[in-house]
């Protein structure tokens, strides 16, 4: 209702200056074409400067795609555990052409398409809240032309995805304040169901806009059964993962507490902010002012403050939960975050920081509402860091660049030494991680290796190779399971021949084996299960 009235009360107070607006229609429109083509020139960008790839989690999120349709067992069970399916499935459509999986342009071009959509739907909020083109260009420009969105929205990550159903849910709110339509209730139901099947901090968001809507609601049926309605459809996401979960791996919170969650990976290790909310608050306030900038995130807290006072206190209680779910996550579900001026000074998970993105764009777009002068002076406050460092690189670039540069030679050596030594269509027995860059980079189908992620024919493989194991290559990291077995079974049929070690430093040893066909003769003795 306060939305509502406070839409009603800024049309009033525009008065004239309404009148020679153009329609809402056609602001969105030209809004959607100048950021479609923003978008596709900074995809382009960093495609032509190599970067497209250089996070893991980008070359990972690529390849995940790709095996659910390019795999020894493709499928859904492809879509892993722990990583959300809503990106990999919209990449679905372009994994499995070659060429853009190859580049990466497979994964680029739906991200960089969603973050268009991402700052669309975020200037048609503003402009509903506020009734004011300037206000809505302002937040637009603040959160599009950050070079942090840039990056993020030219690779294949799933922030582009998270923060269009975060600006649809919104979007839909705020009309469904002003509307009662069911229409609105859907779009945002749609929207809470993409960003829970997107991020998990879009599980966070659903209890708080249902409670929204039950508030917002007009009569006894419009509110219990518009909120029913909304919990049903938002509720979609997490009931499909769990089920997911559930049936795959045994374990509907598999991704919280298998063998590839956070919390397993982390363990018990010590972290900045682990059990301790200040410190927690700290580095991710710290982070914040890296990613966003301090000058726009002292104006943004301003900007939500005076839209607070206005009564606009949704879109800051919906923006702000990001940020509250990830300093939350820090202190208590084994989420570091690790940046160059707090110890121990090196590049880890600095995208959370993104997260406060949002709430400082809509804070500004809120001070832009007073007026073009104060839209332009927030506007130049807010970018003075970005003018006074014109050359340096965002923060997520960094900590991408930092973090891949051994991982891009190892998988460079590797690629470089296979193309001469491999033949046509031969398989390899190795691991879904990052040496399935060596394939991707030589365009080797995926259905040509086996991994742990083809079930049974891998278990088969890897427990009795002198039955099971028919790959021509192996190739493993130095010291893993698998290499193990390779020893073991080295005098045994099949038998493999190490053939080169790629050593790199910072990234474990790769061996490179061959299958040899000029077995010893047979021996039943060397058939044992026995190592």
């Amino acid at each position: 209702m306060a939305a509502s009235k406070n839409s009603r009360n800024s049309r009033r107070s525009s008065g004239t200056r309404a009148i020679f607006s153009p329609s809402p229609f056609v602001s969105v429109f030209l809004c959607a074409l100048v950021c479609a083509a923003i978008m596709a020139g900074a995809a382009y960008h960093f495609y032509r400067s190599g970067a497209t790839l250089y996070y893991g989690d980008a070359e990972a999120h690529l390849n995940i795609a790709r095996r659910i349709i390019d795999s020894r067992t493709p499928g859904i069970s492809q879509f892993g555990t722990t990583w959300l399916p809503l990106p990999h499935l919209i990449m679905l459509p372009f994994v499995g052409n070659d060429e853009l999986w190859k580049t990466g342009l497979a994964g680029a071009i739906p991200s960089a398409t969603f973050m268009a959509m991402a700052a669309t739907f975020l200037f048609a909020a503003v402009r509903r809240l506020f009734n004011n083109d300037v206000a809505a260009a302002a937040a637009t420009a603040v959160f599009l032309l950050n070079p942090n969105t840039l990056y993020l929205g030219s690779i294949p990550m799933s922030e582009p995805y998270f923060f269009a159903a975060l600006f649809a849910l919104l979007y839909f709110t705020v009309r469904y304040a002003d509307t009662r339509g069911w229409g609105a209730l859907t779009g945002a139901a749609i929207a809470a169901a993409a960003a829970a099947m997107t991020r998990y901090e879009g599980w966070f968001l659903i209890p708080f806009a249902a409670a929204y809507l039950l508030i917002q609601g007009k009569g006894i049926f419009g509110r219990w059964g518009g909120t029913l309605l909304f919990c049903l459809i938002a509720g979609i996401g997490p009931a499909i993962w769990l089920a997911h979960n559930r049936w795959f791996f045994g374990d509907p919170l598999f991704f919280y507490r298998g063998e590839w969650s956070a919390a397993v990976i982390q363990g018990k290790t010590f972290y900045p902010g682990r059990g301790n909310w200040q410190t927690a608050i700290h580095y991710f306030f710290e982070a914040g002012k890296l990613v966003v900038g301090f000058p726009a995130l002292v104006l943004g807290a301003a900007g939500a403050a005076a839209a607070f006072v206005r009564r606009s206190f949704w879109p800051v209680l919906l923006l702000a939960l990001p940020p509250l779910f990830y300093i939350w996550s820090i202190h208590s579900s084994s989420t570091p975050i690790f940046i160059p001026t707090l110890w121990p000074h090196s590049f880890y998970n600095t995208r959370y920081a993104m997260a406060f993105l949002p709430l400082a764009a809509f804070g500004i777009g809120a001070i832009s509402s007073f007026g073009r002068i104060p839209a332009a002076a927030a506007l130049v406050i807010a970018f003075v860091p970005l003018m006074l460092h014109p050359n340096d690189h965002p923060i997520t670039w960094q900590e991408a660049d930092v973090n891949s540069r051994a991982r891009r030679e190892w998988v460079s050596q590797a690629a470089s030494w296979l193309r001469k030594a491999r033949g046509p269509n031969e398989s390899f027995l190795t691991t879904f991680s990052d040496v399935t860059a060596v394939f991707r980079t030589l365009g080797i189908p995926l259905r040509n290796t086996l991994t742990g992620d083809n079930d049974v024919e891998f278990a088969m493989a890897t427990a009795r190779p002198e039955v099971f194991l028919h790959t021509d290559w192996a190739i493993v990291n130095s010291g893993d399971p698998l290499q193990t077995m390779l020893d073991r079974v080295r005098r045994t049929s099949p038998r493999f021949e190490l053939k080169q070690r790629i050593t790199v430093k910072g990234e474990p040893v790769l061996e490179i084996y061959k299958r040899v066909y000029d077995t010893p003769a047979y021996d039943p003795t060397l058939f044992s299960r026995e190592p």
